[in-house]
């Protein structure tokens, strides 16, 4: 693209976000800033494939005492792991204050305990990274909000105050906390706006300078090597009164316009949006398929997915991917089971009704998690998200009663993960064949730290050797994803088509257009065996054995059948 093209879309991008509060200085000072950038050297990134598989992690998951936690993760990978992992979503690897890096002091530095920047080149050498850009707030003890406190001109404008004349009745929210609070400034009290929490501000992109200086932090990512860079809780970022202040279409605009730098100055850098919310609002982040997300987190999988094994009944789970396809040749699902977060609610509205949604609840209850509640516009309370470790929460107690049927049923679950159209990303404690850490819950108080637990490296290295759930899960994950690697079906952009074969199974063809490869998934989301019409042909690749039409599931049990072509 040349450059006058691509600054008359900046330009035009800015009159969307800004509209009659748009200025001629906007478009002026973005091209000084592009022609900055365009000054540094940038690399090649490679487009997404079917070998492309992201772990989701915390710089210091995996640790050893007095060493930075990057080289140790990044040791635990190249020696344990290997390269079924290809990309390494680093969860806020920078300094903080709360919420497990959520709550940023600083976007450009790296957490000591981590490291530096030293630390994530060396990573970049064997891994890709995903970075994530907490664009939405920063922490009240960084220096932005300190020298708003302090009234510094520069700042002023770069926070939200109350103000009587806004409208907030309709403002949606992820949590009970106030919308609200106030700090004690130097000559008097002032107040933020507060999506997430009292130490969370969050910042005010109608102030041009912000969304300027939010644009080059994430052009320094994509810089320092992240092939991915991560928007998180991105649909709350601009405000106006009497709207929701979610999904507003200056966000979608703002989007746009970091897409269009990204394609520009690094081509298959990919933009991930992180909107925890139903399924027909959080599509809306493709935008045309071409110029918004690469890919928006798949949030309604991993309920569904829960709630089918819970049930042992996949009608809900086939209903919905009936609606999931092809985007484009350049945006995809980005598609997990497990997070740093909980299993979120929000995206099963219109799928599962009360009734089914209170099962999960009672189910995780009674298998030791908790749940997270989030405030209504009217008032009322509502279930946000399910905490709790992914294997406890598939167990039913009384029915999968042995460490082989628990393991098998983890192996299945990601199976779909791995199947259905998408990129897939593992969360390290599902790959590392974790339970509920009850430690961390109780003593941090917090419900997401029963799934946060950090992980001394000599202690798991000999628990992948010695701990036979961790064994059975690790090697199964690792299997799984090298045959996945080899298959062309599996493409992230290449169509699925949901087979009906009876509500005891779940079942999807994909085809790769270009190499014409097609690949049957069935699975067996019940604790007993089943009898299986497929009605092709074909090998398992999993077990090698040849299936001719009909075949038999043993409980939870899955075949991917290469159809064997005449």
């Amino acid at each position: 693209m040349k450059k006058c093209d691509v600054m008359a879309q900046v330009e035009q991008k800015l009159k969307e976000i800004y509209g009659q509060e748009y200025k001629e200085e906007y478009a002026v000072a973005f091209r000084s800033f592009i022609e900055r950038w365009e000054a540094k050297q940038w690399r090649k990134n490679e487009p997404l494939s079917e070998k492309n598989v992201y772990l989701i992690t915390y710089g210091d998951s995996i640790f050893e005492k007095g060493k930075p936690a990057l080289e140790t993760l990044h040791r635990f990978l190249k020696e344990q792991v290997g390269d079924i992992i290809t990309d390494v979503h680093l969860l806020p690897m920078f300094p903080y204050t709360s919420d497990d890096g959520f709550s940023v002091t600083d976007y450009r530095k790296i957490h000591p305990k981590l490291g530096g920047w030293e630390q994530i080149e060396a990573m970049a050498a064997d891994y890709r990274l995903m970075f994530d850009f907490v664009a939405n707030h920063i922490s009240k003890s960084s220096e932005w909000f300190q020298r708003y406190l302090a009234d510094d001109p520069k700042y002023e404008h770069y926070f939200i105050p109350k103000d009587p004349s806004f409208d907030t009745s309709n403002v949606i929210r992820p949590r009970t906390t106030p919308l609200f609070h106030e700090y004690q400034g130097i000559h008097r009290v002032k107040t933020a706006w507060t999506t997430f929490s009292e130490d969370q501000i969050d910042l005010n992109f109608r102030h041009f300078p912000v969304l300027l200086e939010m644009t080059d932090i994430l052009l320094e990512y994509a810089h320092r090597h992240g092939t991915s860079i991560r928007l998180d809780a991105i649909g709350f970022i601009w405000k106006e009164s009497g709207t929701s202040c979610m999904h507003l279409p200056q966000t979608h605009a703002i989007i746009q316009l970091w897409r269009l730098l990204l394609d520009y100055f690094q081509p298959n850098t990919n933009i991930i949006t992180e909107t925890n919310v139903p399924h027909d609002e959080n599509i809306r982040y493709f935008g045309n398929g071409m110029n918004e997300a690469h890919m928006v987190y798949q949030f309604s999988l991993p309920p569904l997915v829960l709630y089918t094994f819970t049930v042992h009944h996949s009608r809900k789970l086939t209903e919905w991917a009936k609606t999931i396809d092809k985007v484009s040749d350049s945006a995809t699902y980005f598609n997990f089971l497990a997070s740093h977060d909980g299993i979120g609610m929000r995206p099963t509205e219109g799928i599962l009704t009360e009734e089914e949604k209170q099962l999960l609840v009672d189910k995780v209850l009674q298998n030791g998690g908790k749940v997270s509640y989030k405030t209504n516009t009217d008032g009322s309370q509502s279930v946000y998200e399910l905490n709790i470790n992914y294997f406890d929460a598939l167990i039913n107690k009384g029915v999968d009663v042995t460490e082989q049927q628990q393991v098998q049923k983890m192996l299945a679950a990601h199976a779909i993960l791995l199947s259905v159209i998408g990129v897939p990303a593992i969360y390290y404690h599902s790959l590392l064949g974790s339970r509920n850490d009850y430690k961390g819950l109780e003593q941090s108080g917090i419900p997401r730290r029963i799934n946060r637990e950090k992980l001394e490296y000599s202690q798991i290295v000999r628990e992948l050797q010695t701990n036979s759930r961790r064994c059975a899960i690790f090697r199964g994950l690792k299997r799984m994803i090298a045959i996945r690697r080899t298959q062309s079906a599996f493409s992230p952009y290449a169509p699925q088509q949901v087979i009906e074969l009876g509500d005891h199974v779940f079942a999807v063809k994909r085809t790769n257009e270009q190499t014409g490869d097609s690949i049957y998934f069935v699975v067996n989301v019940t604790p007993a065996e089943i009898a299986v019409d497929l009605g092709v042909s074909g090998e398992d690749l999993w077990t090698g054995e040849k299936i001719n039409r009909s075949f038999r599931l043993l409980p939870y049990q899955f075949v991917w059948v290469k159809e064997k072509l005449s």
